[in-house]
């Protein structure tokens, strides 16, 4: 029923009037007849001479919610809250919003003090096995020959450096071997006086021959053993110039090759690398020296280690990702090439950037093999570098005031292009708490902290939950806001919940009441202050409706993206977000049925007990978005796709990612490439 107006002077009002002035005349006197004895002269201060401000009550979760009384949110149930405005709120800062103990403790507002401390993330990669392409060895023919004989006839067979691997026939060699024979001999006469000649050129003949003989291949015993016999080796045997394994085997008994042909490959597995992949985001906090743990399938619950060796100096354009290189001792060879590897390194940095290692502090390193590491300077012994001080690498200890500022991942409310949080100010005995939006520049996110490049001073306390509710308070306020960071006219602002009472001859207070009379229980949809309001406020209206879903869609990816990370802290954050922001969904983007799905579908992701219940949550969640971006689209700077993994669940499941590549949800590091694009998303809206 829609709420009675002031009555206004008409034909049909007229014999009305002087009832009702009897009736209001009657009503003050009962009061004051009624009322105690005036109040002392300390209390005066409280009641003023002037009317009192007229109460609006709201929800503290859902704060589009304006009642001209108290009772239940439509919603969620829960209580209404006065959200009249404190003496003194006139001379607060446009973006400021002062709230009472009693609000602050049903909107369960917590803050959090910005501080001075080191920051770790915990970054993780995949990637796999792969030889030491330092400690490959190759078994090559050195001139033209028949392979008469493969001592070794097949891969996977353990080598010593020093064992026969093949028998050849060489005419060359022989002819070879034949010249430094007639070199002997000739010497041999010279130094008997037969022959008149130069002894010293005969010698030099027959080091010459030696040292063609020891470039064809032969090892000085074999050619001492051709001087012995006094005849050419008819067969020559090459052996192994290393220990190790043997990969691959190119030739046959019987084929003739050509210089430079390759018969074997042998690789030493005692020491691997492992290749890794990490996006581009997670570059920061890479580099070269660090120390990176990982597991296998092969020895589950094991770990090994090993140190970045190289971050790769180019994208794959395919992938989106950076090739991570480490060097591990593998003295057991249990690490079996093409072995597939989880990695995890832990990254600490300074506020400069600098990687803090207690480990690597005051030390020396090679530049080129990490894994030397000495207390003292000296050269590597792998390749005869000069040690350098790790310092010179980026490792150093780092000074309290290095420190970076820190707040709480759940502190910032992120709009793609902005950050806004909400700084507590001094009680400045007005009652209450005063918060104030002010727009931050943001660093790395280091596991559940962000660090904070400038906008807050370390001492400051943030809000860390509830900011989000803040800020929906101010947006039904028309003040600035994450949403809306360009102030409102001022006559919105004046009418728009600030908690006193319109001008009863105003037009808009009328249209206002009835706008609170008539509100739907089962429609959570953003009320306005004035019924008449104007083409510019209904705009308003739809770009904010805009923001929200967007900021919906956003807190989706991250826990699309923590829950294929295998991420279980990661995933609760987001998905506490994710409620968060769902309950300032709003027409006319989201119809009322699909805020009220939306709302309980996150409502049950937030609450999930463990990651598995989580990711059948978010599966559930996901099929309600889909046709929302179908409708509205998302974000205007993302590109989405859709990804259906058919062995999620049994039946299959759907999911929205950005584009790149498939990371599933629903399955992890145990299966995180299974999906197949179904197809995009336009950015157009």
């Amino acid at each position: 029923m829609s709420a009675p107006s002031v009555p206004r002077a008409s034909s049909g009002a007229r014999p009305m009037l002087p009832a009702v002035l009897a009736l209001v005349l009657g009503l003050l006197l009962g009061r004051f007849a009624c009322a105690p004895s005036a109040p002392a002269p300390s209390d005066a201060a409280s009641s003023d001479d002037a009317s009192p401000a007229a109460v609006v009550w709201t929800c503290a979760m859902h704060p589009q919610i304006r009642r001209d009384a108290p009772g239940a949110c439509p919603i969620c149930g829960m209580d209404l809250i006065p959200a009249a405005s404190a003496p003194g709120d006139d001379a607060l800062p446009a973006a400021a919003l002062r709230m009472s103990s009693t609000a602050l403790a049903l909107a369960d507002v917590q803050t959090t003090r910005v501080e001075r401390r080191a920051v770790s993330r915990e970054v993780r990669m995949v990637g796999k096995v792969d030889f030491d392409q330092t400690r490959l060895a190759y078994i090559t023919a050195w001139v033209p020959a028949r392979l008469d004989r493969l001592y070794v006839d097949s891969t996977g067979v353990p080598v010593s450096k020093g064992d026969h691997m093949v028998e050849v026939y060489s005419p060359q060699l022989i002819a070879s071997q034949q010249e430094l024979l007639s070199a002997i001999d000739t010497e041999k006469t010279l130094a008997a006086g037969d022959l008149g000649g130069d002894g010293r050129s005969s010698s030099e003949a027959v080091a010459a021959a030696k040292d063609r003989l020891r470039l064809m291949g032969l090892e000085p015993w074999q050619i001492d053993q051709v001087v012995e016999l006094g005849e050419p080796l008819e067969h020559v045997t090459i052996h192994s110039p290393a220990s190790g394994i043997v990969i691959a085997r190119n030739a046959l008994p019987g084929d003739y090759v050509e210089t430079g042909a390759r018969i074997y490959t042998i690789a030493d597995l005692s020491r691997v690398w492992v290749q890794l992949d990490a996006y581009e985001s997670d570059l920061q906090w890479l580099h070269y020296g660090q120390r990176v743990t990982f597991e296998t399938e092969a020895f589950p619950g094991e770990t090994f280690q090993g140190r970045v060796s190289l971050v790769a100096p180019v994208l794959d354009d395919r992938t989106r990702t950076v090739k991570v290189r480490l060097v591990v001792d593998n003295a057991d060879q249990r690490l079996k090439p093409d072995m597939f590897v989880r990695a995890t390194v832990s990254a600490p940095l300074t506020a400069a950037g600098r990687l803090m290692d207690a480990e690597l502090v005051d030390r020396f390193m090679c530049p080129m093999h990490p894994e030397v590491v000495a207390d003292v300077g000296g050269t590597c012994p792998v390749c005869g570098m000069d040690l350098v001080p790790t310092a010179e690498l980026g490792f150093r200890a780092a000074a309290p005031d290095e420190l970076p500022l820190v707040i709480p991942d759940t502190a910032p409310l992120l709009t793609g292009t902005r950050a806004v949080v909400y700084v507590q100010h001094p009680d400045d005995g007005g009652g209450g708490l005063v918060f104030e939006g002010r727009e931050v520049v943001l660093g790395p996110r280091a596991g559940h902290a962000y660090v904070v490049r400038s906008g807050l001073s370390e001492g400051e306390r943030v809000v860390s939950r509830g900011a989000f509710k803040l800020d929906s308070e101010l947006q039904i306020r028309a003040r600035p806001s994450m949403m809306n960071p360009a102030s409102a006219p001022a006559d919105v602002g004046s009418a728009a919940g600030t908690g006193t009472a319109p001008d009863a001859d105003a037009e808009p207070a009328s249209a206002s009441a009835s706008a609170s009379e008539t509100e739907t229980e089962t429609a959570p949809v953003p009320e306005t202050a004035s019924a008449s309001a104007s083409a510019p406020a209904a705009e308003t209206d739809a770009a904010d409706a805009r923001v929200a879903l967007d900021a919906v869609l956003l807190a989706a990816l991250d826990v699309q993206r923590a829950l294929a990370s295998d991420d279980a802290l990661g995933a609760a954050a987001a998905s506490a977000r994710l409620a968060d922001r769902a309950s300032a969904l709003a027409a006319p983007l989201v119809a009322p049925d699909t805020c009220r799905t939306l709302l309980a579908d996150a409502a049950t992701l937030r609450d999930a007990e463990d990651l598995a219940a989580r990711r059948a949550a978010f599966a559930v969640l996901s099929d309600a978005l889909v046709p929302l971006v179908d409708s509205a689209g998302g974000p205007a700077d993302e590109s989405l796709v859709l990804i259906h993994c058919p062995m999620a669940f049994e039946h299959g499941a759907d999911w929205i990612q950005r584009n790149g590549p498939v990371a599933n949800p629903y399955f992890g590091a145990r299966m995180l490439r299974c999906g197949t694009l179904v197809r995009g998303f336009g950015k157009e809206r």
